[in-house]
């Protein structure tokens, strides 16, 4: 499955998400022949090809030659997103009592930022998810704030003057991941790890870090992403559906 995640590149979803985990459950740890590590949901013998399913459905799968694979062990499940008491300090308070923008409102702030930067909207909306679960007035123990989780340092060089302000949060957020985006080539996974632990651990590794925390974040993001493409694509072709229906006489 392709999907223009920007303008310039199309990129494999599919299999970028399989690098770290994007099934709902991840029962199993694949290391390929190349070096690369990926999760699926399980996997089985077909026509002499082995087939990796990315989730329960069976239509969700990549697939390659026995040879390709050097080992297949069991993994834990991944662990559930943290709460909301867990990851957020600064909730709404009388002044803000609206912190948690409607799905139209936000939805709307997304698609400007999308459009002004170029990147997928549902990629942007799921890190919105992971980071605050929408809510324009949150605040990590860390001290990152608002939609996108800026940092205060992030925020200002980015020409972000409120953080808890959605519009100016979600604008320096999409710029700050279109220039990761940039920065690895439009590696999906890479640029969300920087987002999450800096750059300066990416490039340490060579890729995502082996933090426990960073693992999931991405895990997450691209699971939601996955399923809002999939969604979007399950819409589309209902649209075409109902048009090409004949009428009867």
């Amino acid at each position: 499955m392709q999907l223009e995640v920007r303008g310039k590149v199309l990129i494999f979803v599919t299999a970028a998400a399989a690098l770290l985990a994007p099934a709902t459950r991840a029962a199993e740890r694949i290391t390929l022949r190349n070096g690369f590590e990926m999760q699926c949901n399980h996997h089985a013998q077909v026509k002499g090809r082995v087939r990796l399913y990315l989730s329960s459905e069976e239509d969700n799968y990549a697939e390659f030659a026995p040879g390709e694979i050097v080992q297949i062990e069991q993994v834990p499940d991944p662990p559930p997103p943290p709460t909301s008491a867990e990851r957020v300090l600064a909730v709404a308070s009388p002044a803000n009592p609206d912190a948690k923008l409607s799905p139209a409102d936000l939805g709307e702030i997304l698609n400007k930022a999308s459009h002004e930067h170029n990147v997928d909207v549902d990629l942007l909306a799921s890190v919105v998810k992971a980071e605050s679960g929408g809510n324009a007035r949150a605040v990590s123990r860390a001290g990152a704030r608002g939609l996108m989780q800026l940092m205060p340092g992030t925020a200002g060089e980015l020409g972000v003057e409120d953080s808890f302000k959605p519009e100016q949060n979600v604008r320096g957020g999409t710029a700050y991941l279109d220039e990761l985006l940039i920065r690895y080539h439009d590696n999906i996974a890479k640029a969300l790890a920087a987002y999450n632990a800096g750059p300066g651990a990416v490039d340490k590794y060579n890729g995502i870090p082996p933090y426990h925390e960073t693992r999931a974040y991405v895990a997450r993001v691209i699971h939601e992403f996955n399923r809002r493409v999939l969604a979007r694509e399950a819409q589309a072709r209902r649209s075409v559906a109902s048009v090409s229906v004949p009428l009867k006489p």
